[in-house]
């Protein structure tokens, strides 16, 4: 077995000295340096991660153009799709995972548009498998969940407005929770949603005593432990919102977020291991949610329209969805007016007077 790994490194090190010559010869003086700079970041070796200076030499090509930035991330997820070594492949998804929370505007953007233009997407790695040794094969589950996970960041940031986890577009407290009380309940549920998918794939992670420490699958989850807290910030903000808008929130939306915050508090005991810092703030976290989610359970207002809902539906046998239908048709009509945020709860005691359809 010792000399089949000696083999194996050792095969590992003339495939990387042979692409690297490669690309000293074919490249583009113009792009040379980045070929360079992504073959020694993502090495065949399993117990090194990327080497900080590779890739910061990366990252510095999303200082230059539009089109010097796209070719770094075309060549990326190149490397990515071709090889099949599980090492490899988890250092293009580091690489990608650092552009995620360090890299400048132009090479994130570049990032968002591959799982979102309906073309081929690039971080699809669910058959990704690597039976060389039993470490490349455990290896092998690690690339396929990170890639997805890295998936859901991405589609995440989209629908928060902004890169999560992100350095250099890090969003100042005060006026995300300002944007966050401006939405309305729709907008919010889905953001909510969106990070409850994220923290959902967190938490199917593969188990990490599998793989005896390796450096590799430290770096991962130290990567990910990161966007857990930030992750864990952003349900905060949403979830006081919400706590503030109780009071006049549709029957349907609290369905619906209840099911949103059951999800979360399912993944509570498995990501318990995940991050060791600010446990406080976690832990407060969680308190809110299943605060929140009580509130709601226990209101008279939910278990009556719950009662009338079940009634309804013995008695007409109906679909749940048509019931549902039925239900928010029932529970906007009326002339009163409802602003979205508890904050504004004074206003909702005026009433103003019904006018003809204009139709």
């Amino acid at each position: 077995m010792g000399r089949v790994k000696v083999f194996r490194d050792l095969i590992g090190i003339i495939k990387d000295k042979a692409s690297q010559s490669k690309a000293a010869l074919i490249s583009n003086p113009r792009t040379l340096s980045l070929h360079l700079a992504l073959l020694r970041a993502t090495t065949h070796d399993p117990f090194s991660p990327p080497d900080p200076t590779h890739l910061a030499t990366l990252l510095s090509f999303g200082h230059c153009s539009r089109a010097t930035a796209s070719t770094a991330v075309d060549a990326i997820m190149d490397r990515l799709q071709t090889t099949r070594d599980a090492s490899v492949a988890i250092k293009c998804l580091i690489t990608v995972h650092h552009i995620i929370k360090r890299g400048s505007f132009i090479l994130q953007d570049q990032l968002s548009v591959y799982p979102s233009t309906g073309g081929r997407n690039y971080l699809k790695l669910s058959n990704f498998r690597d039976d060389t040794t039993p470490l490349t094969w455990e290896l092998s589950s690690w690339v396929r969940w990170y890639a997805l996970y890295l998936e859901n960041l991405l589609s995440t940031s989209r629908i928060l407005g902004f890169f999560l986890c992100s350095t250099s577009s890090s969003v100042d407290k005060d006026r995300e929770e300002d944007r966050v009380s401006s939405l309305i309940n729709t907008e919010l549920l889905k953001e909510i949603n969106s990070l409850g998918n994220l923290i959902e794939q967190i938490a199917k992670k593969p188990d990490s005593s599998n793989s005896n420490g390796n450096v590799l699958v430290d770096a991962v989850l130290g990567l990910v432990g990161e966007d857990y807290l930030s992750s864990i910030n952003e349900i905060s903000i949403r979830v006081s919102e919400f706590k503030e808008r109780l009071d006049c929130l549709g029957f349907v939306d609290s369905v619906e977020l209840v099911c949103a915050l059951r999800r979360l508090e399912e993944c509570k005991e498995r990501l318990s291991t995940l991050s060791q810092r600010k446990k406080v703030m976690i832990e407060s976290v969680w308190g809110s949610i299943n605060e929140v989610k009580d509130q709601i359970g226990n209101s008279k207002a939910y278990k009556e329209d719950e009662g009338r809902l079940l009634m309804m539906g013995r008695r007409n046998k109906v679909s749940e969805s048509a019931r549902f239908g039925e239900r928010v048709v029932m529970k906007h009509s009326g002339n009163s007016v409802k602003f979205s945020s508890g904050r504004f709860l004074s206003f909702n005691d005026l009433t103003f007077p019904a006018y003809a359809s204009m139709e």
